[in-house]
């Protein structure tokens, strides 16, 4: 019996099992107690933003679990500076999980504030600062963070996938132009999302970085797991690069849900249909199972294809209107909320939530 499955089975022990404790506990009197299922959101940049600001119009049991490999931009340079994790992705998690009233919007303003200066501040973002300075004065990642959604009114809970910050590296065919035939590896999440070439598989570095146990909790307790949308190569695949939660992920008794984008993100995924973002999820975890793929009607011209790219994860597709309607390749907050909704109750088990 490996370490991983060990630490699993001691988490699993510690949480508590459905219909005796929290949001899963029925009413002991008889009458069901209508409760939110339970949701954890796997991702990062503005394509995990766009579930968190749909996902918490239908649920207060949210947690995002946040990939921790940026080096570009502020988070970079605080990362490089202080040896702490990228704390970009987590701030723009806790943005999108502010209300809509005024104390909501504007604290996702003020966190999302970047300085302009002629000098050291110049591009970092306020929530960034706040983060890392939570972080060196408590010790705890975890504790920091949860302190900022209370501060901030979050409506979910923000925690990174991994206990390190992670770099990533890509094996990249044609990076060079003048050689279109070889394969380079490229360094760097910023690099690797704007990578001329194609992606042809990623890893991280460390190979086998620790999980936070919080996330590994929290995906074991789900209901349902939703992953993507967003940079598939560096923001969605890192999750599945992290043993505990790969191994979580297989053991969990939560439905999982594949969120696909609204179009290929120009650099790592240039040229991609939907069948070909579920090829290489298979190439980078063979073994994860699937119970849905939602992808918007309007971007998928074959769906025959992406039926079967699905049914190799044992996944059926669903098609929604889920993009903005002004023609940006953006997903609508209310028409995705809808989407999920639909899928939660139509593909979801019987659970004490409905």
């Amino acid at each position: 019996m490996t370490g991983r499955t060990l630490r699993l089975r001691r988490l699993r022990r510690l949480t508590p099992a459905r219909g005796e404790d929290g949001a899963g506990r029925a009413g002991r009197r008889g009458a069901a107690k209508v409760v939110a299922p339970k949701v954890v959101a796997l991702g990062g940049g503005m394509g995990l933003s766009a579930s968190l600001a749909a996902l918490r119009r239908i649920t207060g049991e949210l947690t995002a679990v946040v990939t921790v490999a940026d080096d570009g931009g502020s988070s970079g340079r605080l990362r490089e500076e202080l040896s702490v994790l990228p704390p970009g992705d987590l701030r723009k998690a806790l943005a999108a999980l502010c209300g809509d009233d005024d104390w909501g919007q504007t604290w996702a303003r003020v966190i999302q504030h970047r300085f302009q200066s002629q000098g050291d501040l110049h591009g970092h973002a306020v929530g960034n600062l706040l983060i890392v300075a939570l972080w060196e004065q408590l010790g705890d990642p975890v504790q920091a963070l949860d302190l900022v959604g209370r501060l901030l009114g979050a409506q979910g809970r923000v925690l990174p996938m991994s206990a390190v910050p992670l770099e990533l590296q890509a094996l990249v065919k044609g990076h060079d132009p003048a050689r279109p035939d070889e394969v380079d590896t490229v360094r760097g999440q910023a690099t690797v999302a704007l990578t001329p070439g194609e992606v042809l598989s990623v890893q991280v570095v460390p190979g086998d970085p620790p999980a936070v146990p919080e996330a590994v909790a929290a995906v074991l307790d789900a209901d349902w797991v939703v992953l993507g949308p967003g940079s598939w190569f560096s923001s969605v695949i890192p999750h599945l690069l992290v043993p505990e939660l790969l191994d979580a992920l297989a053991v969990t008794k939560a439905r999982k849900v594949l969120s696909l984008n609204l179009a290929p993100q120009p650099g790592e995924t240039e040229g991609f249909s939907p069948q070909r973002h579920l090829e290489v999820l298979a190439r980078h975890a063979p073994k994860l199972a699937l119970d849905v793929v939602l992808a918007d009607e309007a971007a998928v011209p074959d769906r025959e294809s992406l039926a079967d790219a699905a049914k190799r994860f044992g996944a059926a597709v669903e098609l929604a209107p889920v993009a903005r309607q002004d023609g940006s390749p953006k997903h609508d907050p209310e028409l995705l909320a809808a989407a999920y909704d639909r899928i939660f109750r139509m593909h979801g088990r019987i659970g004490p939530w409905r």
